[in-house]
């Protein structure tokens, strides 16, 4: 036999002694589950298939997964977890969802609300038209079945999820920590669905008041009309997160107004809005977009390049696109995990990313559809597959220049006192650094919820 049929024989017996509880605790199953690599995605495949979740409804197979699986741990290990579910719900349901994708976002989407509606959260509890709007495009690209939407949200709501241990198990299993509630993810308000990294002993990176407007939420749908006014802030830069709080002496960050996770963002001058003075623009990796007064040029500027700097350090390599049966995919989800990547290899890393944008954007430049036989539909989806290639490109164009800059500023200065180390290096507070220029992208992309559409069907590359 080779190494791969003994890796996969090793995977079936361990998945078996997993399912039987065969010495091992079932808190300590999770762990063989969750791991990034080759063989812990076998054992997962090998577990599921003791599970049989023929004919049963999305909640009814995951109320019996989690009878049986405790899931615990960080958010990206759980969704590999979840994946697993979600694969194995799809191969015994394929009438009934098409890809495991759709189930995974669907389960993710029950998890929370499950959080939301029975949790210990303070305030109002999301609607069921919340529910249906928060997933709006989400089912690669397209809707979920509203009828769908509302029976999952009723059920929910009626007969909360029940998990495998209670409270006293898992924290005798030494997986919670006192201060959990204090270094818990923060949920966006503006995506209930996505959980922001909080790490209380982050360095504040700048801090000072903002005037802000909501341009676009996620996935770019335009803000309403009634929710873009000017709101005034104390923003806070810490980590990887700004926060948006009402004043600059309240600094309880689980009741900050907002929250906002910078990886994978892009900060740049908004010349195009003339509207007031010092305003720069923020697009989010979940695509919302921001504008923000600043009090000077000056100030807008020091914003812009601590944004940029600390998204270029600390923004995780993106997943690979998923692979399906349609000829596009959609934007993949930017993992928010802080990279543990060195100052050299990130750029290594972004320089990849770069090419492979670079070469995106030529072959599809390339394959323009002729006018005269396409049709209006391909002609939209080429111009909209342009723009999102060409803000990647400056994204990391800007991300590049960014480091070259730090880089440079980490050969002369030493981190000070208060910073991480020097392979994770963060900008100190005292340390002004020159904004690059940024080349400009059309406004519109942003505004567009047809990107969600975007495809580039001649590769799917692993970075």
């Amino acid at each position: 036999m080779n190494g791969g049929v003994l890796d996969r024989e090793k995977a079936c017996r361990l998945a078996e002694r997993l399912y039987r509880l065969d010495g091992i605790h079932k808190t300590d199953v999770v762990k063989h589950l969750d791991k990034d690599n080759g063989f812990s995605q076998a054992v997962g495949q090998e577990y599921l298939k003791f599970f049989d979740f023929t004919g049963q409804s999305l909640d009814q197979g995951l109320r019996s997964f989690l009878r049986v699986v405790v899931l615990i741990g960080e958010t990206q290990e759980r969704e590999r977890v979840l994946q697993h579910f979600s694969c194995r719900f799809q191969q015994c349901n394929p009438h009934t969802f098409s890809s495991s994708g759709e189930v995974l976002t669907l389960t993710c989407a029950v998890m929370l609300l499950n959080s939301d509606l029975h949790g210990q959260n303070v305030g109002k509890a999301m609607s069921v038209s919340s529910f249906v709007s928060n997933l709006d495009g989400m089912n690669e690209g397209e809707n979920f079945s509203k009828e769908l939407l509302k029976a999952l949200y009723n059920t929910i709501k009626n007969e909360p999820l029940e998990w495998a241990v209670d409270e006293k198990e898992l924290k005798s299993s030494m997986l919670l920590v006192e201060d959990a509630k204090e270094d818990a993810p923060l949920r966006s308000k503006s995506n209930p669905f996505q959980d922001v990294p909080h790490d209380k002993k982050a360095t504040v990176f700048k801090q000072g008041f903002l005037k802000r407007k909501a341009h676009a939420d996620i996935d770019g749908k335009r803000t309403p009309w009634g929710k873009r006014s000017w709101k005034t802030f104390y923003g806070v830069l810490k980590g990887m997160v700004l926060y948006l709080q009402k004043d600059e002496y309240n600094m309880e960050w689980q009741s900050t107004e907002e929250v906002v996770s910078v990886h994978h963002a892009l900060a740049e001058q908004a010349a195009d809005y003339t509207k007031r003075p010092h305003v720069f623009r923020l697009q989010t990796a979940d695509w919302r977009v921001f504008l923000f007064q600043a009090s000077s040029t000056a100030e807008m500027s020091s914003w812009i390049s601590r944004i940029n700097l600390v998204s270029a350090l600390h923004s995780s390599p993106p997943f690979p696109a998923a692979v399906g049966s349609q000829r596009r995919f959609c934007r993949p989800i930017l993992p928010a995990s802080q990279s543990a990547h060195t100052l050299e290899r990130q750029l290594q890393s972004h320089a990849r990313m770069l090419l492979s944008f670079q070469e995106d954007l030529a072959y599809l430049q390339q394959s323009l559809p002729e006018s005269r036989r396409a049709k209006a539909k391909e002609l939209e989806e080429h111009r909209v597959r342009e723009e999102y290639l060409q803000h990647e490109k400056c994204r990391y164009e800007a991300y590049i220049q960014m480091l070259e800059v730090w880089k440079g500023l980490n050969q002369s200065v030493d981190t000070e006192e208060g910073t991480l180390k020097k392979s994770h290096s963060s900008p100190s507070l005292d340390v002004e650094i020159a904004l690059p220029h940024v080349v400009k992208v059309k406004r519109n992309i942003s505004e567009r919820r047809t990107y969600r559409k975007i495809v580039i069907p001649r590769r799917n590359r692993d970075i």
